[in-house]
């Protein structure tokens, strides 16, 4: 599997790295802001130090929202390269369920939330065995038996992570609270339709909103 920074590069060439003038985002900054996409953790790891914008106050890391909403363009076009139901999404994490299951229905993809069953994506005997050829994980830490079997069997992954988290895996990091609930709806909601969009074009229908993604409370 390519590293973080290979697979960085191969998507990333001049003409591809910006899809829009310089500024402009997918949606308005204060959607980013009010859902808290930017919040990050008090800890900070090594590799995760490059997406960090600021640190507040309180000590709580702030991500870059332009480096997130660039990664989100990126991730959404490698994904739609993929057959839909060859690419998988996963979520230990509670209010990353929901938007997963929401995210893989609408693009077609497919979902292992809540308990991912050891040896799924590298043990042909079990029932539930499946073989994607791309992973997206919610969290890399509480997914990482789902990071780690990707691994193993050498396809690529995407990753929503978060300031505390290691990327040492994830071959595309895509810099987000992957804790709070309408976070990870606001990221769900948008890289399934830009995922929508790369496959069918930029006017493509897409009638969900971010309420569709969140998880109860």
């Amino acid at each position: 599997m390519e590293s973080e920074l290979g697979v960085e590069e191969r998507l990333t060439s001049p003409s591809d790295a910006q899809d829009t003038q310089p500024g402009e985002l997918l949606i308005p900054e204060e959607t980013y802001l009010t859902s808290g996409v930017h919040i990050g953790t008090q800890q900070k790891s090594a590799s995760m130090r490059r997406f960090v914008f600021k640190v507040r106050f309180d000590g709580l890391h702030v991500l870059d929202i332009r480096e997130t909403d660039r990664r989100i363009r990126i991730a959404a076009k490698f994904l739609a390269s993929f057959p839909p139901d060859q690419v998988l999404a996963v979520s230990q994490r509670q209010y990353g369920q929901k938007p997963v299951k929401v995210f893989a229905k609408t693009t077609g993809a497919v979902s292992f939330s809540e308990r991912f069953v050891p040896g799924c994506l590298t043990n042909p005997n079990l029932e539930e065995y499946y073989e994607p050829k791309a992973l997206l994980v919610t969290d890399p830490a509480t997914d990482q038996q789902a990071l780690s079997e990707a691994v193993s069997i050498g396809i690529p992954v995407v990753g929503l992570c978060d300031v505390n988290n290691e990327t040492r895996h994830v071959d595309l990091v895509i810099p987000a609270n992957n804790k709070g609930r309408v976070a990870l709806a606001t990221v769900y909601w948008l890289l399934a339709r830009e995922v929508i969009r790369s496959r069918s074009g930029p006017e493509a229908p897409y009638e969900l909103s971010i309420e569709d993604f969140q998880a109860a409370l």
